[in-house]
């Protein structure tokens, strides 16, 4: 069964430009999470996202990926303190005017996640760092995954001040998993080199969901802003069948991160079956007329 999956996978990439989107979607999914993608009656969690791809082409969504569109978005929503500082956005990575940043910066892709981030410039790597975005401008998440909301965001650089708290820890990451407008569970992760995944409920109290990743010892505490970050992402999640809103608290202030519509590209497997069928629950999916 998984040979078959594999060569699934591989015809439906090498005939993309030629086969249905929905073809493509259920072979290339159905190989990373190892059961046969049903998008007729999708059930799971993972079902459910990739069917989104497919049916829920809202034209906002394609600004809302947009790390630079997204901020005025953000702003209007929620209020400009909650925005990063841009430091500018340009096409290409030989357009930035380096001598005019700061000697703190971070640089990413406007239309997908990675960062390069600038602690000091003169210990920077400045030919990695182009290595880097001259690879991820050539990157589309639609083109690998199927993601529609990636599909018309136009590849661009953006520096953004660099966030720090002070501290000397690692940057947190909140991210709250939004079902039509409620936030429901919420992980935790450090912006490091190990990823870990620690869902909380909206009490903060710790779920077992376990969607591949280890969880950090010893568990987070809650936040000081838990309540105040909930609150904002009811509101950046209003209308929206299912998106993930990223916050981080930096020095007492609450930032917005990112929205992403379909978590881990749809394709992360739970660490069961029935865990995914439950999640999907959780998902109603809108009507298409």
């Amino acid at each position: 069964m998984k040979s078959i999956s594999k060569l699934r996978f591989h015809l439906a990439h090498k005939f993309r430009n030629w086969i249905p989107e929905k073809t493509f979607l259920q072979a290339h999914c159905s190989y990373y999470l190892g059961y046969n993608v049903n998008l007729d009656n999708p059930q799971t969690f993972n079902e459910k996202l990739n069917w989104l791809k497919l049916h829920d082409h809202n034209p906002i969504y394609s600004k809302m990926v947009d790390k630079y569109e997204v901020k005025r978005i953000v702003e209007e929503k929620i209020g400009k303190e909650y925005v990063v500082p841009c430091l500018g956005v340009w096409n290409n990575y030989e357009d930035i005017p380096f001598d005019n940043l700061p000697n703190q910066f971070v640089l990413k892709p406007t239309h997908q996640s990675g960062v390069c981030v600038c602690k000091d410039k003169s210990s920077f790597d400045f030919k990695a760092a182009k290595r880097k975005i001259d690879s991820d401008v050539n990157r589309n998440y639609y083109n690998i995954h199927g993601e529609w909301a990636y599909k018309n965001t136009p590849p661009r650089v953006l520096a953004d001040k660099y966030l720090d708290d002070k501290t000397g820890n690692e940057l947190r990451d909140f991210k709250f998993w939004c079902f039509n407008g409620t936030p429901k569970v919420m992980y935790m992760t450090i912006k490091g080199k190990n990823i870990y995944e620690n869902f909380y409920d909206m009490e903060f109290n710790s779920i077992d969901i376990n969607h591949g990743f280890p969880r950090h010892t010893p568990e987070f505490e809650k936040p000081l802003l838990f309540d105040k970050m909930k609150e904002l992402a009811v509101i950046l999640s209003d209308g929206i069948p299912f998106v993930r809103v990223d916050f981080f608290c930096v020095g007492g202030q609450i930032y917005f991160g990112e929205y992403t519509f379909y978590d881990w590209a749809g394709i992360h497997p739970f660490v069961s079956y029935e865990q995914d069928l439950k999640i999907g629950s959780w998902l109603t999916l809108p009507k298409m007329v």
